[in-house]
């Protein structure tokens, strides 16, 4: 059969160059190339076009880092059946039941013929969550338990049905789509490339700077126009230490599961130290804001560059000290060794990917197979594979890949600092207004592990940020619902952890009269900073109206807010940090943000993971 043959780092293919062949063909020639491990479907989906309907199929070559393109087309209305590869080969289910439920095509023989999302524009319009047709077992012993679809933790609503013989779990299957955000619908009606980016960096919370990085290089494949060395240095800083961050949470969740709560609070803290440092590069703890379209507007300095080396080194260690900890303890080893094991031969079927491919013994990494940007020119990839394929590779696979990751950093900003001691990178401003080539397809593979296909994520993995507004609200970041922050990151950085308030280290002269949002317990406080009066103060209640909690004065005839969640708070200035900042430049390596202390762990009272929250003020806070 004929296939456009490309790769990673291509240019967008031009629909009219994708070859059309019958079904019959596609059929038979993917289901043998399938049957090869060096296959794998990459994305498989159909659009209207005209009175047809024209699928397209990316096929991913393993071997050769080839990507291969074609495509096959039917009458709109055609009713049909399709031959179903699913029966062949089941990693097709997902793009073959998304296709029936968008448009109604039906798929002969399929054996999972089941909604995915139940997106609002289905075909049949009287699916519903409600009439979801579970998978039922009988017998005598077994007995069915529900569990969603509202959960206790900010994940998305999701309903799951065990099917058990008494603490034996037979079947599991999980139903999604009770929530929808309209992304996809976003994307198609707005011709504005920034809120587009904004968008793709609100795909999924633990990954935003994987599908800003993804979005940004699709839109520059269909300009046409080159990037800069540079520039793709500055992505792989970021994605690297986004894997680490989550590679770092994820390694909690798999603590807390098991009831290992020091492994839980020292990765919490971790990967708070993690995020923060890439707060202090671009103003936003998950990197959005950092990618942008052919440039960026938070280039690297030799200031910032040695800040990232000096933590991300300081992280790994620490880190390295969690997981030897973990893997040379009995009762952990007991819990996480030959329990819920996949093989090879199950993973290669299901079409598992990335990480948890890679812990079954399926070296699947595109920055191996397909190398693009800095992994196919300064990096030389080495693909960490486990072959246990149970809880504990998968942990161990984590633990390796982010020393990796911290090796990748540490390297790709040595060389930066050997080239560009003196200054920033010249890597050029963002821009949006690049033509983009008409009817042409660009693909670009995530870097990170499709949080979908993961295993052993646990409630860390994808509850992020999903479900907030972040986008672009007049000056600043969103980092809350609707609220502001306007404070750059050569100003203020959030550090560390105390009590309730948290206790921060003056990083830097402050700017007058900046708005600060602080998350504390459950409420979202607006403070601002005035520099004359040299305190920190909160908004003023309105006369008139009542907290419910007690009230105090400020002698002025204002009232304050005070009680279990809200505390007076003084702006105590450190003299020592005033004279430290008096003796360096602004542009000075002292005056780089620090990691804070890690003081001891809190009771389980602060904002659920992924808040935006935390985010106190400069110099030192203390709760009074």
């Amino acid at each position: 059969m004929n296939w456009l043959i490309t790769d990673n780092t291509a240019p967008a293919a031009a629909l009219g160059k994708i070859p059309e062949v019958s079904y019959a063909d596609f059929y038979n020639d993917l289901a043998a190339k399938l049957a090869d491990v060096r296959y794998h479907v990459a994305h498989y989906f159909a659009l209207p076009s005209g009175d047809r309907l024209r699928f397209f199929c990316l096929l991913l070559d393993d071997n050769t880092g080839q990507v291969l393109l074609a495509s096959h087309a039917m009458g709109y209305h055609d009713e049909t059946a399709l031959p179903s590869l699913t029966a062949l080969h089941p990693a097709l289910h997902p793009f073959e039941r998304d296709i029936a439920e968008r448009y109604g095509v039906r798929f002969d023989s399929m054996p999972w013929p089941k909604p995915l999302r139940f997106p609002f524009d289905r075909f049949d319009r009287s699916s519903s969550m409600d009439n979801y047709p579970f998978y039922t077992m009988k017998g005598g012993s077994l007995h069915e338990v529900n569990v969603g679809p509202i959960h206790a933790g900010i994940i998305e609503p999701g309903a799951f049905r065990f099917i058990c013989n008494g603490e034996q779990v037979l079947h599991l299957e999980i139903a999604l789509g009770y929530q929808h955000r309209g992304v996809e619908h976003l994307f198609e009606h707005t011709d504005n490339l920034l809120r587009r980016m904004c968008l793709a960096e609100t795909v999924a919370g633990d990954s935003a700077v994987a599908h800003a990085t993804a979005f940004a290089e699709a839109v520059e494949k269909l300009t046409k126009r080159e990037r800069p060395a540079e520039l793709e240095r500055e992505r792989t800083v970021a994605l690297e230490l986004e894997r680490m961050a989550m590679q770092i949470a994820d390694t909690g969740a798999l603590s807390m599961d098991v009831g290992y709560q020091l492994g839980q609070v020292a990765c919490e803290a971790l990967r708070t130290l993690t995020i923060n440092t890439t707060q202090a590069w671009c103003g936003n703890r998950f990197g959005k804001g950092l990618v942008r379209p052919h440039g960026t507007d938070h280039p690297l300095t030799p200031e910032k560059a040695r800040m990232i080396r000096r933590n991300v080194g300081e992280i790994a260690r620490r880190y390295a000290e969690v997981c030897r900890d973990i893997e040379s303890s009995p009762t952990l080893l007991a819990r996480f060794e030959q329990c819920g094991i996949v093989p090879r031969e199950e993973m290669q079927r299901i079409g598992g990917v990335g990480q948890a491919a890679r812990a079954s013994g399926l070296a699947r990494d595109i920055r191996t197979s397909h190398p693009w940007a800095s992994f196919a020119k300064c990096l030389h990839h080495r693909s960490i594979v486990q072959q246990q394929g149970d809880v504990m590779a998968r942990l161990t696979e984590r633990c390796r890949e982010a020393a990796q990751s911290a090796g990748y950093i540490d390297r790709l900003l040595e060389l930066y600092e050997q080239k560009y001691a003196a200054g920033p990178t010249p890597c050029p401003a963002p821009d949006y207004t690049a033509a983009l080539a008409p009817s042409s397809l660009s693909f670009r593979r995530r870097l990170q592990d499709l949080p979908g296909l993961s295993v052993d994520r646990g409630l860390f993995g994808e509850a992020g940020v999903t479900g907030l507004d972040h986008g672009l609200q007049g000056e600043g970041p969103v980092i809350g619902q609707g609220s502001r922050v306007r404070i750059s990151s050569a100003s203020v950085r959030a550090l560390g952890s105390g009590r309730i308030a948290s206790r921060v280290r003056a990083l830097g002269p402050i700017p007058a009269r900046h708005r600060i949002v602080r998350k504390h317990r459950h409420h979202a406080h607006i403070a601002r900073i005035d520099r004359a009066a040299g305190h920190l103060r909160q908004r003023p209640q309105k006369r008139g109206q009542r907290s419910g909690r007690h009230e105090q004065h400020d002698g002025q005839g204002q009232r304050y807010r005070s009680g279990h969640a809200l505390r007076r708070a003084t702006l105590l200035v450190d003299a020592r940090q005033k004279a430290a900042h008096a003796e360096h430049a602004p542009g000075d390596a002292a005056a780089a943000p620090q990691l804070g202390r890690v003081g001891r762990p809190r009771r389980s009272r602060r904002p659920a993971f992924g808040s935006p929250g935390r985010l106190v003020a400069a110099q030192r806070i203390d709760d009074v």
